[in-house]
């Protein structure tokens, strides 16, 4: 198992990431990188609205004001889609290629060589 098991726990409850757990899911985040921690496990969340991105722009500006750099890990698709939706790449850009983020700009297209890490 890992040796960290606390660094990726804290968020890894959330199964959703929508208006109704905005707050809450926000709080549970701030706590967090208050505490130091900036890499945060997304892999069990199910549901979520365009309140994710918000929660997860403030969570990154937190985490930068607190010299730290937030880190989101295992987005699931729906959860890249809407940071590509927004044009949030840069959010998740330590799991996302340029090809991902570039793809925001209504260049839905992409060439079968862009696929590769799906």
């Amino acid at each position: 198992p890992d040796a960290m098991p606390d660094s990726l726990d804290t968020l890894q409850s959330l199964t959703s990431l929508t208006v109704h757990n905005a707050t809450v899911a926000l709080e549970q985040g701030l706590d967090a990188i208050r505490s130091g921690q900036t890499k945060f496990d997304l892999r069990n969340i199910k549901a979520v609205d365009s309140a994710a991105v918000s929660v997860m722009l403030t969570w990154q500006r937190a985490a930068q004001d607190a010299g730290g750099v937030l880190e989101l890990k295992n987005l699931p698709n729906n959860l890249k889609n809407l940071t590509k939706l927004y044009g949030v790449c840069s959010l998740v850009s330590s799991t996302l290629s340029a090809d991902d983020c570039a793809s925001a700009g209504g260049h839905a297209e992409r060439s079968p060589s862009d696929l590769h890490h799906h």
